[in-house]
């Protein structure tokens, strides 16, 4: 049996300190970048970025909003760059109050540069007033990623003027999807700016079609969410040509009875960037932004028929092997344990990757080299190997008063985890940060 690690916390501190679910380390892996929310759900309520160098466990505020309230504005969910001193993070609007307070259509994509005296900047440029601006969202994105590259950021999106017409409009739905910005298009929007109106550095364009009434049996989908970009450069095709640029996706889809079903869908974006923003249009009142020319939607599972049907467990997010050709998720076996499946970015059959006696009960994280699979049950980690399927505890549960393992983050290089616990201090529990070096027991 191998040797089991030994955790290092890195925060003490009587507060938040509340990792995204990916890309939390630096390019460098000497930091990692965090909120300071102490509840999953209060982004709206907290108000500062910070970053932990973890040699030093020295903890420092990059960002912080100088009139936070519990209405607002609200920050959190950061990501680093993977190759710049740079993150990006959502941001509650800076009009919140007690009669507007942050909301899902009301956040948008804050960038801070942290080679330029922490410097901040709007991602993106919002235009909820007609005539709508092409490139410009219309409401609330959150769930940031970056590409490989750094090119691009991914998002995931509800539109606010759908969400306002929707109140008198029967036939109109706000529809969460995904999406991305394309970063250094610069857009300026057509009206005034203002704190509910702006300009921003990145061109939005949303990469999933959803439908408000999906016909039962079809691919259609009425929302789209929990995206990831797939490989580092892409994916092989059937064929042995090159896709330079996809994004995977879940998707509710209706099966042939009418019950709602989360499948895996990809899209396949093409490479001329000037096409992909000239073919959109900035919507109306009752639709959103147009599905941009050229990209193409697939439906890579098939699994109304199971006994356990659809992408399921604790709320999760994709991941992608690192040449793309793996696509992971989870769903219920046949017995209706929570396990790791992957399908092939080309479509083929699922493949079970654990075969564990119980669920997981975290996100999953995949390590940078795509061999490893990490995720908690029962405040223990695990970490599965991707080619056979072998599982090891590396940490169990602790002995010490602790609830709420999440947020697994892999290290860029090497085999270091960083993940959330919550530690009891003083009669109230604190979101600390605590690190797990890996490479004694993998290699």
């Amino acid at each position: 049996m191998l040797e089991i690690g030994k955790e290092v916390q890195i925060t003490t501190a009587a507060a938040g300190h509340f990792l995204n679910q990916r890309q939390a380390f630096s390019p460098d892996d000497k930091s990692l970048v965090f909120d300071n929310r102490n509840d999953d759900s209060k982004i709206g309520e907290n108000g500062s970025i910070q970053l932990v160098h973890i040699a030093s466990k020295r903890v420092e505020t990059v960002y912080e909003i100088p009139n936070q309230s519990v209405f607002g504005p609200g920050s959190g969910a950061v990501s680093f760059h993977p190759s710049k001193k740079e993150i990006v993070f959502i941001n509650g609007l800076n009009s919140a109050s007690e009669s507007i307070p942050y909301g899902f259509t009301r956040r948008i994509a804050m960038k801070v540069d942290l080679e330029k005296d922490n410097q901040f900047e709007r991602v993106e440029a919002r235009d909820v007033l007609a005539p709508y601006t092409k490139g410009a969202l219309r409401g609330g994105s959150h769930a940031y990623s970056y590409s490989a590259d750094g090119q691009m950021l991914s998002f995931t999106y509800n539109d606010a003027v759908l969400a306002e017409e929707s109140l008198s409009n029967p036939e109109v739905q706000d529809l969460r999807t995904v999406g991305a910005f394309l970063l250094n298009e610069k857009v300026d929007i057509s009206g005034e700016n203002n704190e509910e109106n702006f300009d921003g550095s990145g061109f939005a364009v949303l990469l999933a079609e959803v439908h408000s009434a999906p016909k039962s049996g079809s691919d259609e989908i009425s929302k789209a969410y929990e995206e990831c970009w797939v490989g580092n450069a892409g994916y092989t095709k059937l064929d042995g040509t090159i896709q330079k640029r996809a994004m995977a996706f879940v998707g509710d889809v209706l099966s042939v009875s009418g019950e709602k079903v989360a499948e895996v869908f990809i899209a396949d974006i093409p490479e001329d960037i000037s096409n992909l923003m000239s073919s959109v249009n900035a919507g109306t009142k009752t639709a959103l932004p147009s599905f941009p020319e050229g990209v193409i939607q697939r439906r890579l599972t098939y699994t109304t028929d199971n006994k356990n049907p659809g992408v399921q467990g604790p709320r999760q997010w994709m991941r992608s092997s690192p040449d793309g050709s793996s696509l992971y998720f989870y769903q219920k076996d046949d017995a209706g344990i929570i396990q790791i499946y992957s399908v092939s970015a080309s479509g083929s059959e699922i493949k079970a990757v654990t075969s564990n006696d119980f669920s997981a009960d975290t996100a999953f994280g995949l390590s940078a080299d795509g061999k490893y699979l990490a995720y908690g049950a029962e405040e223990a980690i695990y970490v599965t190997a991707v080619i056979d399927g072998k599982r090891t505890l590396v940490l169990p549960a602790p002995a010490y008063s602790s609830t709420s393992l999440s947020n697994i983050n892999w290290s860029n290089t090497g085999l270091t985890i960083a993940y959330n616990r919550k530690l009891n201090q003083d009669g109230e529990a604190f979101y600390q940060i605590f690190t797990l070096d890996l490479s004694k027991q993998l290699n």
